[in-house]
């Protein structure tokens, strides 16, 4: 009986707009601050980091889009997303009046409201809108903060692909966005360590372990000689390679990467950051994995707490460490406190990511592990199948989480008795296991 237990989330590097995918997650370390370009306040970058002439439209009004998105950048940094995107709103109609939809800022002020969306695990409206960037931006030359543009809104278009479990569409969406940041900007340019890291993501979830710490090893040399070792956006990058060392099972190698993450990023921010949090909850999943209970569960209600405080009951961060409480319930014997966690992670992760995610097979794997150690097999059986099959859909019948669902599967069909399904999936599993 194998649940699927722990569900550690990497650190995304997403560019200006910056998205927490950042489980108990992935985190990003701020790229190179691209304010909307089309005005130049004086000559040189304006402390709110706009940066183009005002060769059209009128000037004010130019002035007033550049001031109010820089304050909803701000407002969403502190996760005030509902003025962050009243705001964005705003400087959308200014600046479809007074530049164009086509416009660079355009598409710049749409990776926001994305961004926002994301922030609230709104991920199929996150996606509209980076795609309708990626339309813009496809067509747009000019400085290099055009080119850093056009790779921001690549990467945040391939994450939320990857996000949703498309991982075919992630990686060719996030390889244009390297080789055009290779091509075009300088080997040291942080946008190009937002891309390796973003990659490097989503070949962890591809079990792609090497190419993926060869990407993180990249990022970090790149960060820590741009900002130093100890500042929070390196911690980016120890919080996704504890997390690749939890994917691979090597729990307790990964406990110090953990540990440094969230050490730096503390001292950085304090300790109610969603930042923090996510650190938080990364430690506590290489805790869960060494059988460390207590304390990964005394760590898992930490940052639920402050994801509750700053997010809401309903968002995506939520549903991951309701998951992972859930599995600790479920060992400690809690087995009605352990499903209704699952069932609550279960309904936020399908309204925010639908019914066909990776995560919400998890949860679902889950909750019929449950279900199968208490001997309601009737319940288990439409949860197993339906989990395998979204785990095969998106990652192949090689895939470990695939694996192991079927493994999961089969052993309750024997327990029920249904001889002739067993044997087909028994087939399955003997071929995937030989061909690892």
């Amino acid at each position: 009986m194998n649940p699927i237990s722990i569900q550690l989330r990497h650190q995304m590097l997403l560019g200006k707009d910056r998205q927490r995918d950042t489980t108990s997650g992935n985190r990003a370390p701020k790229t190179k601050k691209v304010g909307l370009l089309h005005l130049r306040v004086r000559p040189g970058r304006s402390e709110s980091g706009s940066d183009c002439d005002h060769e059209e439209g009128d000037e004010g009004q130019i002035i007033l889009a550049c001031q109010l998105h820089d304050e909803a950048v701000t407002l969403r940094a502190h996760g005030k997303l509902s003025r962050a995107e009243s705001l964005g709103r705003k400087v959308l109609v200014i600046l479809e009046k007074e530049v164009g939809s086509t416009h660079p800022d355009f598409a710049n002020v749409l990776n926001h409201l994305g961004g926002v969306e994301a922030d609230r695990g709104r991920y199929l409206q996150a996606a509209e809108l980076y795609e309708r960037s990626v339309e813009i931006m496809e067509k747009a030359e000019g400085s290099s903060d055009v080119i850093r543009l056009r790779v921001q809104s690549l990467n945040n278009l391939g994450t939320l692909y990857r996000t949703q479990g498309r991982y075919r569409s992630a990686g060719a969406i996030l390889r244009r966005a390297l080789s055009l940041a290779h091509r075009r900007l300088d080997p040291m340019d942080l946008e190009i360590a937002s891309t390796l890291n973003n990659l490097a993501v989503l070949y962890k979830y591809q079990n792609r372990f090497s190419e993926a710490k060869q990407l993180y090893r990249r990022a970090l040399l790149i960060l820590e000689g741009a900002l130093g070792p100890m500042h929070p956006d390196v911690a980016s990058i120890y919080h996704n390679l504890g997390g690749l060392e939890h994917e691979r099972g090597r729990y307790a190698k990964g406990e110090p990467l953990a540990r440094r993450s969230l050490m730096i990023r503390e001292n950085a921010l304090g300790p109610n950051h969603a930042a923090v949090a996510a650190d938080i909850a990364a430690l506590a999943a290489l805790l869960e994995g060494q059988g460390k209970d207590d304390e990964a569960e005394a760590l898992y209600r930490r940052a639920l707490a402050i994801f509750e405080r700053l997010y809401g009951a309903n968002h995506y961060e939520v549903a991951v460490n309701l998951n992972n409480l859930a599995a600790i319930e479920h060992r400690k014997g809690n087995a009605a406190e352990a499903e209704r966690l699952y069932r609550r992670a279960l309904v936020i992760k399908e309204k925010a990511l639908g019914s066909e995610s990776t995560d919400v097979a998890l949860t679902l794997n889950n909750l019929a592990v449950l279900y199968k150690s208490q001997g309601r097999f009737a319940k288990a059986g439409p949860l197993y199948w339906r989990a395998l099959r979204i785990f095969e859909n998106s990652f192949g019948p090689k895939h470990a989480k695939a694996r192991i669902c079927r493994e999961n599967y089969v052993e309750l069909l024997h327990q029920m008795g249904r001889k002739t399904k067993v044997g087909r999936l028994g087939t399955q599993v003997c071929r995937s296991v030989r061909s690892t």
